[in-house]
């Protein structure tokens, strides 16, 4: 029974990763690079799962989300207004750029079905779904509504890895060979910013603590993370596969996973283009919920305002979030470049707020007897390692 009640949390972190600009990356990983940059994805689902465990891990235990356990750590320090600073500017501005890109990726899955001309009333139909979701404050039905789309993105996208008979020789090669062809550093720093999402590190946390539980519960929440992030992991690789042996063996460019769904239709027939389409579409709108409601755990919970979902603060931040993703989709900045610089921004924002998380997965006022391991903290700290270095590699990069 308590693992029946644990499940839910952590495929809304799947629903939150397996977005836009996870979609858009992976398209362009596979259609650029062929199978070479599988292995990015099978390391960013592994890194996930070891962080997210650790975040509903904290969240289970304390009863908290992270911003209040940083907020409750930091209380006393001169840490405390750098963090919300951090928080502030990283996740609200962040998540209001993510968003602009969840919405506009939703509506180019929208225009890959209904063809041109749907794109803004596409964009305002999500943002007003959204919206009604959020509104209703009912964690209960925001979970099943997510926990829906993402059966619905993985049998859409299962389904166009199908019909383009991937090499399968070439994709085990990709998953267990890691190499960083010439001109591939940015798609791997996104492929694995795309994956690891800063936020999801906050909303896991929070969405676990309001569900309720005692430690008690920790296997089922332990199993319900590697579950559903092993399938959003699984989804993300099947999308680079389905570019790859599509696209990248056909030697045809493209700029978004929507310029895929309209070439699937010459290569594949129509079903394909709509089944890609969906597939699109529930990502964006998964994403779009997820951001702003990350946002509004997160930053109520730093700032040690009203924290539950039908709070006026909580709905504020998170309509906010809605608002300014809509009016930046529907402003005519290319979805692609704002899709793609988030997910680089995440890259290099990651190190960071994995450096928080395991300072608060080592307090023992917190934790007691839960704290991490030398397994775990070494487990995260590889992973703030390698997005570290990616990130100083990029920017070395730039300057020479």
């Amino acid at each position: 029974m308590a693992r029946i009640r644990q499940m839910g949390p952590g495929a809304m972190v799947t629903a939150a990763f397996i977005g836009p600009g996870t979609v858009t990356a992976c398209t362009l990983a596979g259609a650029n690079h062929g199978y070479t940059l599988l292995w990015a994805l099978l390391f960013a689902t592994a890194a996930t799962i070891a962080l997210q465990e650790m975040s509903a891990r904290l969240g289970l235990v304390t009863q908290a989300g992270l911003g209040a356990n940083l907020a409750q750590l930091f209380a006393q320090s001169l840490w405390r207004w750098p963090l919300i600073a951090l928080v502030g500017v990283a996740l609200y501005a962040g998540n209001a750029a993510y968003e602009a890109g969840n919405l506009a990726g939703a509506a180019l899955g929208v225009q890959a079905i209904a063809g041109e001309g749907a794109f803004t009333p596409a964009v305002l139909g999500i943002a007003a779904l959204a919206a009604a979701l959020l509104l209703t404050g009912s964690y209960r039905v925001i979970e099943r509504a997510l926990v829906a789309l993402v059966a619905v993105m993985t049998l859409a996208f299962a389904a166009t890895f199908a019909i383009t008979q991937p090499d399968w020789a070439a994709l085990f090669s990709g998953l267990f060979t890691p190499s960083v062809p010439e001109g591939s550093l940015l798609t791997v720093i996104a492929l694995i910013g795309t994956t690891i999402v800063p936020y999801n590190l906050f909303l896991h946390a929070s969405v676990v603590a309001r569900k309720g539980g005692s430690a008690d519960d920790l296997a089922a929440v332990r199993a319900d993370t590697g579950l559903s992030i092993g399938i959003g992991g699984l989804i993300a690789i099947l999308i680079a596969s389905t570019a790859a042996a599509s696209l990248f063996s056909a030697g045809i460019a493209v700029e978004n996973a929507g310029d895929m769904a309209r070439q699937f239709e010459p290569l594949f027939g129509v079903f394909a283009r709509y089944l890609l389409g969906v597939g699109l579409l529930a990502a964006g709108l998964t994403s779009a919920i997820t951001a702003p409601l990350a946002t509004g755990f997160a930053m109520t919970e730093i700032l040690q305002l009203p924290s539950e979902a039908k709070s006026m603060a909580f709905r504020a931040i998170a309509i906010s979030v809605l608002v300014i993703g809509a009016a930046l989709s529907l402003a005519g900045v290319r979805p692609v470049e704002v899709i793609l610089a988030a997910q680089l921004a995440n890259g290099l924002l990651l190190p960071i707020l994995a450096g928080f998380l395991l300072y608060a997965m080592n307090r023992r006022e917190l934790l007691g007897q839960y704290v991490n391991g030398w397994v775990a903290n070494g487990a995260g700290a590889l992973v703030a390692l390698v997005a570290a270095g990616l990130g100083l590699r990029l920017i070395l990069r730039s300057v020479g």
